[in-house]
């Protein structure tokens, strides 16, 4: 069976407006850090690229083998009469990873705070002081979240944050003294702590760029953290466009965050975002970027493949969305280039068509919540647990429950003394997932 690849890369019409921002932040983005190998090039160069590449055949697909960054750009653009067999080579290669099941976590989305010092352009999660919905939540609030996900079931803290809000408002500055805390990260740390103390659940904070001394703090505290590289596209940084007054989207400071958990050996989630501005090449070469860092560290337990859905009250309320079958493209490639790696794609972001996901790859939902909102994406609900089980075991698939840290990262905790060990002991069934049935 032959898979051949197009010719042509559609190119994307709409453009977004240039949108302004009170209080614009000014900065020069640096180079991509000098230890990925990434190469950015134009759309033109791309397009040029792509179309005078040859005609591919399933043969270059070995299951257990990661594909060359040449087929992964040829396959992100195949036509679509030619789709359905990438996305049979995705499934079996996922199937030869791990067979028969999808798992999720069952988790408590904890949204610490939403002030950010960051403006991106398709954000509806963050808040400036004053905003209608601008929170810090107490340890009070945290802790009864937290307990009331025990009670459901979950297993896993989310702890989503704005990157270190206070470094612009002094509004936060204020909140944190009177919190008791130095920082953002001070005040993280202790409600981590706390929701291990006192409750069954895991943490899993998502708080942003972290040094070296923070990445090792908070792996005290928690199994796994995540943050998203999102793209390896620096143009992104320019005015205008996603990232524009976002001076932590820099994607070398988010690689260099990534890298160094890898050399702590922390387990960690990242990913990329699509549809925001990049093209399917970008996309091959943030997913090169993390592989070549999973390749060296180990440390990759996850892989995100999230497609931005459009939202009014956001600048970029006009920008279109992927399409379906860019979404597939995606994660079916995503699952050929890290054909050992757990790859992930939230359900309520491709509803009512989720399903398909299970085709291209994936081998995780990813977070899913019975009690809090995604907070990222509010308009979009999780499915209810019992219709993701159905619709599983629909596509042949056993549904299981994971912990926020994957079974294959578990052993190296356990081996290390403290409550986090302790705690992860107790929730962690033989085989590495959650002790409570899904």
């Amino acid at each position: 069976m032959s898979l051949w690849c197009g010719r042509e890369v559609r190119k994307r019409h709409s453009k977004v407006s240039a949108y302004a921002r009170a209080n614009r932040l000014h900065y020069h983005a640096e180079p991509l850090y000098h230890s990925i190998q990434v190469t950015v090039r134009s759309t033109a160069d791309a397009t040029a690229q792509t179309s005078s590449a040859p005609a591919c055949s399933l043969d270059e697909v070995q299951l257990a083998v990661p594909i060359s960054r040449n087929l992964a750009l040829r396959l992100i653009t195949c036509p679509d009469a030619v789709l359905p067999s990438l996305l049979a080579a995705a499934r079996a290669a996922k199937e030869r990873f791990k067979p028969g099941a999808i798992t999720y976590s069952r988790k408590v989305f904890i949204p610490l705070t939403n002030l950010c010092r960051d403006y991106c352009g398709y954000c509806t999660f963050r808040r400036d002081p004053g905003n209608p919905g601008a929170h810090t939540m107490t340890p009070d609030e945290v802790l009864s979240v937290a307990r009331a996900g025990e009670k459901l079931g979950c297993t896993e803290a989310l702890f989503s944050l704005g990157d270190k809000p206070e470094l612009l408002f002094p509004e936060m500055r204020a909140t944190l003294r009177h919190l008791g805390y130095r920082s953002t990260l001070h005040y993280l740390e202790a409600m981590c702590e706390l929701v291990l103390r006192d409750t069954n659940l895991l943490p899993h904070p998502n708080p942003g760029l972290l040094s070296p001394e923070w990445i090792a703090r908070l792996a005290a505290v928690s199994p796994s953290m995540g943050l998203m590289l999102e793209t390896t596209n620096v143009a992104l940084l320019g005015p205008g466009r996603a990232h524009d007054n976002a001076p932590d989207k820099v994607p070398a400071k988010r690689l260099r965050t990534i890298e160094e958990a890898g050399k702590q050996g922390v387990p960690f989630t990242t990913g990329l975002l699509i549809g925001i501005g990049e093209s399917p090449q970008d996309r091959v070469n943030t997913l090169l970027a993390i592989r070549d860092l999973h390749e060296r560290y180990g440390h990759i337990q996850e892989v995100i493949v999230q497609n931005f859905r459009v939202k009014s009250t956001i600048p970029m309320g006009h920008w279109p969305e992927p399409s379906h079958g860019e979404m597939l493209r995606t994660v079916a490639v995503a699952r050929l280039l890290l054909p050992k790696v757990n790859i992930q794609a939230p359900p309520n972001l491709s509803a009512p068509y989720y399903d398909d996901l299970m085709d291209a790859g994936i081998s995780d939902w990813g977070g899913i919540s019975p009690l809090t909102p995604d907070f990222i994406n509010p308009e979009r609900p999780w499915p209810h647990l019992e219709q993701l089980r159905l619709r599983t075991e629909a596509k042949g698939f056993q549904l299981q429950q994971r912990l926020p840290v994957y079974p294959e990262f578990i052993p190296a905790l356990l081996s290390k003394p403290g409550l986090l060990a302790e705690k992860l002991r107790s929730c962690t069934a033989e085989d590495g997932l959650a002790r409570r049935a899904a």
